[in-house]
């Protein structure tokens, strides 16, 4: 396949640098207010009839699949899930306009905690935030550059947005434990768009290729594939971009992000099969480095393991943070800010504690090469009986 190269375009200088997003907003089916900016209209006023847009409906792929669009058992399954889809939908809205918002007000100069928090803030709004029956999915993932995912700023973190940086801005929402996981990638600099293209590029050929029945190989194959046809020119050289092949996408459950089964991003062997009602988390992160990470920086991400054995702890904090982690986050991940802001001191040992016995696990920042850039878009897609449905799909990508 012919190498995609695209020409470098100058830098934008001054107060009017924006992130340049493909596509305009437009008025979803069945929305009665338009948002305001930041938003401040709720979505039940939104969508009064309580019905929320179908994301985008895709044919699953494989001649072995035609059968499922005509097939009335087929539709018959697909009408008795109706009330699960649509708190799907709701929470993959609340997203959409959250990243809108995100899309408007992010410019350089701004510190990652600021960007973070006005983030958290919009989508605990819009998704109507109310334990753990609806709220945030995951905390706000903002790695820059070389650093491709699971970081988000501690407090003291002063780091601040620049001009010529790549950030991937991958947060969650959920409702019902039903969690929309999807991701994109900022830039401001025009020369860094072939990085931002290849990756697009393959987390579509991914979400394409994606459907019941087929092997999660094949997909990493096609993914990897497209990627690899791209190549960026940054300050003069001219890179390859690679899949980092040790980042993959992942099925989604009930209140679980990481369910079990692993999308790869380059070609593999494992053979196992999508399957009919599964959701999955299709991303792909493309790099000017090595394409494989390591974990490095300070943590920030923790999650409660899904299977948690039952342990004896020793310290009385240790039970009282447990306890907390167990009322406010379940088994979705949470990040030390989020512990903070909800009146935890002193908590830094308990935490590894709970970690040292496995009840608890630390996700810290996965890392290329010191001096790369890396990419990251991703969606959410539905294999419902009779279609695919990327649920996560909004107008800007």
């Amino acid at each position: 396949r012919k190498k995609k190269k695209k020409k470098n375009g100058g830098d934008q200088k001054g107060p009017d640098v924006v992130m340049r997003i493909i596509g305009k907003e437009h008025k979803s089916r069945g929305e009665k207010k338009r948002q305001t900016y930041p938003p401040s209209v709720s979505l039940p006023d939104m969508f009064p009839n309580g019905l929320y847009p179908e994301g985008e409906i895709m044919e699953h792929p494989g001649d072995f699949n035609t059968f499922r669009t005509t097939s009335e058992e087929k539709r018959a399954a697909d009408r008795m899930q109706e009330s699960m889809y649509n708190e799907i939908r709701e929470a993959a809205e609340a997203h959409r306009q959250t990243r809108r918002y995100a899309e408007q007000f992010i410019r350089p100069g701004m510190t990652m905690i600021d960007i973070c928090q006005k983030i958290e803030a919009c989508s605990e709004k819009l998704i109507r935030k109310d334990g753990l029956k609806r709220g945030w999915g995951f905390p706000t993932g903002c790695s820059i550059n070389h650093v491709a995912a699971h970081y988000t700023p501690n407090y003291g973190d002063k780091t601040v947005l620049k001009e010529k940086d790549v950030v991937k801005l991958d947060f969650g929402t959920q409702i019902n434990g039903h969690i929309i996981d999807c991701a994109f990638t900022i830039a401001f600099d025009p020369m860094f768009d072939p990085l931002l293209e290849a990756v697009k590029d393959a987390t579509n050929t991914g979400i394409k290729e994606a459907g019941i029945d087929v092997r999660l190989c094949d997909i990493g194959e096609r993914i990897q594939e497209v990627m690899e046809s791209y190549e960026v020119t940054i300050d003069g050289k001219t890179y390859p971009v690679k899949p980092i092949a040790n980042l993959n996408g992942h099925s989604i459950g009930s209140y679980q992000i990481h369910a079990g089964k692993s999308v790869p991003i380059v070609k593999g062997r494992d053979a196992t099969k999508m399957e009919e009602g599964e959701m999955y988390a299709i991303e792909t992160f493309g790099s000017t480095g090595k394409g494989y990470v390591h974990e490095d920086m300070a943590c920030s991400h923790y999650m409660k393991n899904f299977d948690a054995p039952f342990r004896q702890l020793r310290s009385r904090k240790s039970k009282q943070l447990l306890t907390h982690i167990d009322k406010n986050f379940g088994t979705l991940a949470f990040c030390r800010r989020w512990l903070e802001d909800q009146g935890q001191k002193g908590y830094l040992m308990a935490l590894k504690e709970l970690c040292d016995l496995d009840i608890v696990r630390k996700y810290p920042p996965l890392c290329d090469k010191a001096g790369c850039y890396t990419a990251q878009f991703e969606h959410t897609i539905l294999l419902r009986p009779n279609c695919k449905e990327v649920v996560s799909r909004g107008s800007d990508y």
